[in-house]
């Protein structure tokens, strides 16, 4: 009986408490005096920071308690609205917000209590306070929900050819949406820049098993920062309305001043550039007088601004104070644009609440991973979503997510993606001659590439005319392992010589870039290994302007490769290669000219064309390389571990080992080099830089041949490649070495520094590029290079001059394209 009447106490009380625990939804719209909607308010139960934000049409909804509760909401312009709701039930309730009116009444800033009525004096007192505000926020954690969509609202019928409605699933005007994904996360912040992120729930529309790409951490902006956004959307950055200069680039004008609702003043200044092409925002911001912080900016950027790919940016932020401490209660970026025919307009948003300031993190706890998406974050049904969501999809969200779901779940079946399979699969003249044919099995992963025509066939002075072909077979699986095979042919028509080779490749642990590859047959090889001359642009060089720059020699071989990070960045690579190496002799000498130059295929003998650069030799090499990317912050998803741009360098060391009398090798030597290596080093409006030091040692180097020396990244050609580490003029082979070697390499890319202030030519957002390479070794001493050009997107000119110690020996335009 005792037991029993335990048993329904529990039962009783525990159905109390579920019941006083019950949470009730209030839902309405947020308009203006006129009836128009107020998109992202934020609405938090006051005095704390639960709470959520209205949607781009002023819709809102958040869950709540039963009872009495004091509800805030406030938007950037508008009166701070503050209601006392009993809530017993769900409950709809419109909310109409007044515009805040702000007057120009004095405003005492002086420090003897002087009235002032400047902006000036207030951005004055601002700029005072920033390095105090730009550190104030020790720590803190807090839930953060993101949601990020893109439109398009035109768009040409055909791109390339392809119906791009259908691609992209548009209506028939070309408009629809392209993106749209949540996230929630858990986030983590301490000091000196140290984040955490977990995101715990995440939905892609149209794709059911996609992981989002938003990141808390993205909608991160700091005003109180001299320049934001720095290589985000220019290489430069904007200069901050509150930064230390601000007046040499800023024009403020107080609008006005208002009451909060906790009696602060707050003063509401505009904000306009000097100079209309400055990297500077237009806007207002919005100050606390007496403390002299930030409440709360609206901010926008233009092309004429400087940013790149989008018309206009505007940003939205509004701060709250937590125990005497400002951190954001919401973010919101939209963004339009239009580029290539393609008209477009977005928004990311992202809604903070349950903030501590006061956390205490362990030693420990903070690591280079930035955030970590659980494996079943993307596995939440639509319950969970339509409970979870803070901020209510629009009605054309809605829409996009039930018709893109539902077309996710049609398009994994294996009936249509077979149907779909038959379509792509279809043969055609073009993909045999230009661009590749593509066989798929969608449903089990599967894939068949043929090289086409136009990159198969080249000519060269050893082989002539030549054909090199090759199939790549691929099967992937749906934790991001996958492997390929590719054998390939190639005949020479000149030297009427076969080679043949196969390639298989098994990435077996995405996490950690785990790889292992083996490769055997017989290859014709460039003599230099780090060659920058494909096979099409020699064909150029020897067939059009009569010159035959790359050299080379062949090789039957057995090579096993392998490659893992024992932790993050930090990776080792082993390869075994065993190779019987022939050098060989030029078979043709045919260009479309009257004349050539051709040389002989012994580029330290150039005019004997029966000199053999090495005799018939056999070699066993073993090497390793061990790199390391200093503090690289890293993602880690389901599908793979993902790297950000590091701050520090990259550090790399490779040991090579020639090993003698294995299987008759006939090599024997120690190579050992370092290299450090930084891709972009910011300095702010002065643009970035790329820094490679390299240096190395033949330690032994008793029996070795042409193809074991140490190379270099050289060029011979009108186009390069942009990359920091090659030199714009050196030979490929003349200057490789047996012995020691130093080198060097600078560039640095002003971002329209200079040009920008230009008239006419700043609308060409041309970037200004200097740099300088330089080498010295027992075979060249003293070398160097120096070069100035210009880049916009993903073309560059330069112009170089190259010196043998103080001697001039080359200058010339070089031509670049590709994203470097």
């Amino acid at each position: 009986m005792k037991l029993f009447l335990k048993l329904f106490l529990v039962a009783f009380l525990g159905g109390f408490t579920a019941q006083a625990q019950q949470l009730l939804t209030l839902t309405g719209k947020i308009t203006d005096g006129k009836g128009n909607p107020v998109p992202f308010v934020t609405i938090y139960v006051n005095t704390t920071t639960r709470g959520t934000s209205s949607n781009i049409e002023g819709n809102y909804k958040l869950n709540l308690p039963v009872g009495k509760i004091d509800l805030l909401f406030t938007a950037i312009g508008f009166e701070a609205k503050l209601l006392s709701i009993n809530l017993f039930e769900n409950k709809s309730l419109n909310i109409e917000l007044v515009s805040k009116v702000f007057t120009l009444n004095d405003v005492e800033i002086g420090r003897n209590n002087e009235p002032e009525n400047t902006a000036d004096e207030i951005i004055r007192k601002t700029i005072e306070n920033r390095k105090t505000y730009l550190d104030e926020v020790e720590g803190f954690t807090c839930d953060v929900y993101t949601k990020g969509m893109q439109k398009l609202l035109s768009s040409p019928k055909k791109f390339f050819g392809r119906d791009v409605a259908k691609i992209l699933d548009l209506n028939d005007q070309g408009q629809g949406i392209i993106y749209l994904s949540e996230t929630v996360s858990k986030l983590d912040f301490q000091k000196e820049n140290k984040i955490k992120e977990m995101m715990v729930s995440s939905k892609v529309a149209g794709n059911d098993n996609g992981f989002s790409f938003n990141k808390a951490s993205d909608l991160t902006v700091n005003f109180y920062k001299n320049v934001v956004l720095e290589d985000k959307l220019n290489v430069r950055g904007f200069i901050s309305p509150i930064a230390d200069n601000a007046f040499s680039y800023y024009r403020f004008k107080l609008l006005g001043t208002n009451q909060d609702q906790d009696g602060q003043t707050i003063s509401k200044i505009e904000v306009k550039p000097k100079r209309i092409n400055d990297p500077v925002f237009t806007g207002e911001i919005y100050i606390i007088n007496g403390s002299w912080r930030l409440n709360s900016v609206n901010l926008f950027l233009t092309k004429k601004s400087g940013i790149e790919f989008i018309d206009t940016l505007n940003i939205k932020q509004q701060l709250v104070l937590i125990n005497k401490v400002a951190v954001p209660s919401s973010v919101q970026f939209d963004l339009k644009g239009k580029v290539l025919g393609f008209k477009f307009s977005g928004y990311a948003v992202g809604v903070y609440k349950n903030y501590n300031v006061e956390p205490a993190f362990n030693k420990h706890f903070f690591s280079n991973e930035l955030l970590r998406i659980v494996p079943s974050s993307n596995k939440k049904d639509s319950l969970y979503w339509a409970k979870s969501r803070p901020v209510p999809l629009t009605f054309e969200e809605s829409e996009n997510y039930i018709k893109k779901d539902s077309v996710s779940r049609l398009k994994s079946s294996k009936k249509y993606l077979d149907s779909v399979d038959r379509v792509k699969n279809k043969f055609n003249l073009k993909q045999i001659l230009i661009t590749p044919y593509v066989y798929y099995h969608s449903y089990n992963k599967k894939s068949i590439t043929y090289v086409p025509l136009f990159k198969s066939v080249f000519y060269n002075t050893i082989e002539g005319v030549a054909l090199r072909y090759a199939v790549s077979l691929r099967q992937g699986f749906d934790d991001g392992r996958y492997y390929s095979v590719r054998p390939e042919v190639r005949y020479g028509f000149g030297n009427h010589h076969f080679n043949g080779n196969i390639q298989a490749k098994y990435f077996y642990d995405p996490i950690k870039n785990g790889m292992i590859s083996v490769g055997f047959g017989t290859e014709v090889a460039n003599l230099n290994s780090l060659k920058q001359s494909s096979l099409f642009r020699n064909s150029i060089n020897a067939l059009v302007f009569g010159r035959n720059i790359s050299k080379f020699y062949e090789r039957r071989y057995l090579n096993i490769q392998a490659s893992r990070e024992f932790a993050p960045s930090f990776e080792l690579k082993v390869t075994a290669d065993y190779a019987e190496r022939e050098a060989l002799l030029n078979s043709s000498y045919h260009s479309f000219g009257k004349t050539n130059d051709f040389t002989a295929n012994d580029p330290f003998n150039p005019t004997d064309n029966e000199s053999l650069l090495f005799p018939k030799h056999t070699g066993f090499i073993l090497s390793g390389t061990l790199a390391y990317t200093i503090a690289q912050k890293y993602i880690t998803r389901p599908d793979g571990r993902f790297y950000v741009e590091s701050k520090y360098p990259r550090l790399e060391v490779t040991y090579r080992k020639g090993i003698p009398n294995f299987f008759n090798s006939d090599v024997n030597y120690d190579f050992l080099s370092a290299e450090i290596f930084q891709k972009d080093m910011h300095f702010l409006l002065l643009g970035k830089s790329s820094l490679m030091i390299g240096a190395g040692k033949f330690l032994n180097a008793k029996q070795l041949y042409y193809p074991d020396w140490k190379h270099f990244r050289a060029n011979r050609s009108l186009i390069f490649d942009a990359d920091v580490r090659n030199f714009h003029f050196l030979d490929f082979y003349l200057f490789s070495t047996t012995k020691q070697y130093f080198e060097a390499h600078y560039q640095h890319n002003f971002g329209s520094f200079f040009i920008s202030k230009i008239p006419l030519l700043r609308r060409l957002k041309i970037e200004e590029i200097i740099g300088g390479a330089y080498l010295t070794s027992p075979e060249k001493r003293n070398y160097s290079e120096f070069f100035f050009g210009f880049k916009r997107l993903n073309l560059r000119i330069d112009y170089g001059y190259a010196f043998d110690s103080n001697r001039r020996i080359e200058q010339g335009f070089k031509l670049s394209y590709g994203f470097n």
